[in-house]
């Protein structure tokens, strides 16, 4: 039993290490681009994509799920650019106003228009259960335990997360740092963003059942956020917020055990403690090498 035990609480931290690594590579883009609420929108807005896409697949495994969510968090992206840059709405209204308005359409369709053929919890859905993660396992050949389907999951969005970043690194870097010497270039940046908009979609709704919709944006924007502050190179920024996410993931699971509290909450609490003291000891630093100037 101590064995089945260590092994369980093995999966929920080699999950969460993965959500924390799949949003961090992708909260360095949006950080950097200053969109950072633009993975709070998406995390929320692709609810109705997830509600249409089960309707008629029927099954919360379908990969319709994902393709309905990265379709409307592409939407979502679409929408607010169209507000900001068409109806001359400021950026940070635009996003307000697009994801509580897809967010408040999916509430509908699940305890309304679809409830009765549409088996998809809200609280799930917003806050996720990593705890319950290995109730779902996944066995082959009647003995061959591969781990909890939501740990297997979470290990091929890394994969696709990865080839993308590694194969498109010049059009991300380029759109995080200078997207118009990329349109100078002939590219289209356009196509890129969209790119970008579907990985944080698909990263989102992957992370739903582990971590939920509201705390995925921890993963995505503090470990990132952190990182930001101890360099301005992207590649050490990717492996400092993947490192961070990961010891937060790792300390915030043993201080939720310790405390009997939730996992997840306690993992997004302690990245959130690693922030502030990244920030306390930056401002130290500056006042000290400003009193050595002066002196």
């Amino acid at each position: 039993m101590k064995i089945i035990n260590e092994m369980n609480d093995l999966f929920i931290i080699l999950t969460a290490s993965l959500v924390a690594i799949n949003a961090s590579v992708l909260g360095v883009f949006l950080v950097l681009r200053k969109m950072s609420m633009m993975g709070d929108a998406i995390s929320h807005s692709v609810l109705p994509g997830i509600v249409v896409a089960y309707y008629f697949s029927g099954d919360r495994t379908s990969p319709l799920l994902l393709l309905g969510a990265t379709i409307t968090g592409v939407l979502t992206a679409v929408l607010i650019d169209w507000l900001s840059s068409k109806a001359k709405i400021q950026n940070d209204a635009s996003i307000g106003i697009t994801y509580t308005l897809l967010f408040a359409l999916g509430m509908i369709m699940i305890s309304g228009w679809f409830s009765g053929n549409v088996d998809i919890d809200l609280d799930c859905v917003l806050y996720g259960d990593i705890a319950l993660i290995n109730l779902d396992k996944v066995i082959v050949d009647e003995n061959l335990y591969l781990g909890p389907s939501a740990f297997l999951i979470e290990l091929s969005a890394t994969v696709i997360v990865l080839l993308f970043v590694f194969f498109g690194f010049r059009g991300f870097k380029l759109l995080a740092f200078n997207e118009d010497f990329g349109l100078s270039l002939g590219m289209n940046m356009n196509r890129w963003h969209f790119v970008m908009m579907g990985l944080v979609s698909l990263v989102t709704v992957v992370s739903f059942e582990v971590v939920g919709a509201v705390l995925v944006v921890g993963f995505l924007i503090i470990p990132a956020a952190t990182a930001h502050l101890l360099t301005n190179k992207l590649i050490p920024m990717i492996f400092w917020a993947c490192g961070l996410g990961v010891i937060a993931v790792i300390i915030g699971f043993y201080l939720a055990v310790w405390l009997n509290v939730s996992y997840t909450g306690a993992m997004v609490t302690v990245s959130g403690l690693l922030f502030f003291t990244v920030v306390l000891v930056v401002v130290l630093r500056k006042k000290r090498l400003s009193g050595e100037y002066l002196h």
